[in-house]
């Protein structure tokens, strides 16, 4: 065959390939065809589909039916201690293996896409199921102490086969899509091949062969001048039809992803630079920020030790400040170090949210207590307002929360002097608000979309008048987000800063009523 079409001429190919359209007739009715196999097929896995999502909603309710019948009987055991008939709990055990051939049914009927789904529901039931089954056969045990708090993996089980079910709803609407468009695509091409195939096909052949020549030439410049470069250079293709004017598009369409391509490179490169220009001013900043509480622990030291070795009666008062200046700068040496590891676990995954209750107040008046002197460095007054009336117990990491608010109130301090530094903490049934509101020097808009940023300070500048790294609001904000909350920022130049956190009051239960 191909060295029969290579011997003819372009015109004759074309008279020959037009010829070929009119087997496209019976092309098109096997195309019929098997688009009504297929759409039978897949009418049968929709089926398959509807009915595991039936046999879930029933897998469901026997599982809220035995964990009720489990919570009765544990209470009567309790109260009553009444023995268990043999029957009686025969026929329980005989339900809870009803139970599993149910979920064993169900991983038989799934589709493709569920079975992740179905092996962490298999694994979360066997699990309970197990529980219950020990339940019942040491029921009449009177001098054992049976574990009936299987409330988490009840719940994981009912949660694992709500996920199931879900995804078993959105396949059985993927598969009823894929049938309608199944559907009108068999319409289409039955209606447009048995209609237009015939009665078109001679003025295509005519057509075609005219522009083919034309076309293939304008085709042909556009590839050389793509080749040669000239990516702006675009193949008209309101000259072009059908096939061919397909083809020009997809060359234009690849000279203008080539071009983005070569924009995309260039911006990558320059927000590659500014990342470099970013990380080398974090690195000079810390730089900076490690010899300062280094070189005074060396300096007072040294400080200390020549006054030892001095004769005469040591000046207690004078030592004892030394000590402080020491153990000051340790501590802020210290804090810097954790920013740069609570940084580096943020962005390996390996940071850790450890949830307890405790009281939120007590905790922040223990921080800005402790940072207290901060407040007098730059001859600030402190305000303190907690509505204790509101204030309770909550569900959260409370180092978290603690850091949280040593960086919104070491920043504030930083940014303010001869000014007002204001703590508010307020709580609801559901979230806890805490505000650090500063008479500083402020922000601009462009300001505050950097401010969050890690190792991006507000201005390149302000590292080296004020200090610090810039990664204390980056990991305040990411432990905002680690712990449910969020974190929201107002600001004006020369007029000060408000930073408002919003944590909840217990993470699980505001997930539920979400």
């Amino acid at each position: 065959m191909n060295r029969f079409t290579a011997g003819l001429s372009l015109r004759a190919r074309l008279y020959l390939f037009s010829g070929a359209i009119l087997t496209l007739f019976a092309v098109n009715v096997s195309t019929h065809l098997w688009g009504s196999l297929a759409r039978t097929e897949s009418l049968v896995a929709y089926r398959d589909t509807v009915n595991a999502a039936q046999l879930t909603d029933d897998l469901q309710q026997s599982l809220e039916a035995a964990r009720q019948q489990i919570l009765v009987l544990s209470t009567l055991r309790e109260t009553t201690e009444e023995p268990l008939d043999t029957s009686e709990r025969d026929s329980a055990l005989s339900e809870l293996q009803d139970i599993d051939a149910k979920v064993r049914r169900l991983g038989t009927i799934g589709n493709e896409g569920t079975e992740d789904y179905y092996l962490r529901l298999k694994e979360s039931t066997t699990l309970l199921l197990a529980v219950w089954q020990n339940f019942y056969r040491q029921y009449n045990d009177t001098d054992t102490a049976l574990d009936v708090d299987s409330a988490v993996n009840f719940n994981d089980a009912l949660q694992r086969l709500g996920e199931l079910d879900q995804r078993q709803q959105f396949l059985a609407i993927q598969r009823s899509n894929a049938i309608d468009r199944t559907i009108a695509l068999t319409d289409r091409i039955t209606v447009i091949g048995f209609i237009t195939t015939i009665a078109v096909t001679l003025v295509l052949v005519v057509i075609l062969i005219r522009a083919t020549n034309a076309s293939l030439q304008r085709l042909k410049t556009g590839a050389q001048r793509f080749g040669s470069g000239d990516l702006t250079y675009r193949i008209k293709e309101s000259l072009e039809a059908g096939e061919i004017r397909d083809l020009a598009r997809t060359f234009n369409d690849m000279s203008g992803k080539l071009q983005t391509a070569i924009d995309d490179v260039q911006s990558a490169k320059a927000d590659a630079d500014a990342a470099n220009d970013a990380k080398s001013m974090f690195l000079a900043n810390v730089s900076h920020e490690l010899r300062t509480p280094l070189n005074a622990i060396i300096g007072y030291s040294e400080m200390l030790q020549d006054e030892i070795g001095d004769p005469g009666e040591v000046d207690r008062a004078q030592f004892r400040h030394d000590l402080g200046t020491i153990i000051f700068s340790g501590r802020q040496l210290l804090s810097l170090i954790n920013d740069i590891l609570d940084l580096s676990k943020i962005e390996t995954g390996k940071m850790q949210v450890g949830l307890e209750w405790f009281q939120p107040a007590a905790l922040i008046f223990q921080v800005c207590d402790a940072l207290s002197p901060l407040v007098n460095q730059y001859n600030n007054r402190f305000e303190l307002v907690i509505d204790n009336d509101s204030m309770g117990e909550m569900n959260s990491d409370p180092s978290k929360l603690q850091q949280i608010v040593t960086n919104l109130f070491s920043n504030a301090c930083k940014f303010t002097e001869n000014g007002v530094i204001t703590v508010a903490a307020s709580m609801d049934d559901e979230w806890l608000t805490v505000s650090v509101t500063d008479t500083g020097i402020g922000m601009t808009a462009d300001q505050q979309s950097r401010v969050f940023q890690a190792f991006v300070q507000a201005e390149s500048s302000t590292g080296a008048k004020y200090g610090g790294t810039g990664l204390g609001l980056a990991i305040v904000k990411e432990f905002c987000t680690m712990l449910g909350g969020t974190i929201d920022l107002q600001s004006q130049p020369g007029v000060g800063s408000r930073f408002s956190v919003q944590l909840p009051v217990d993470p699980e239960s505001t997930l539920a009523n979400a």
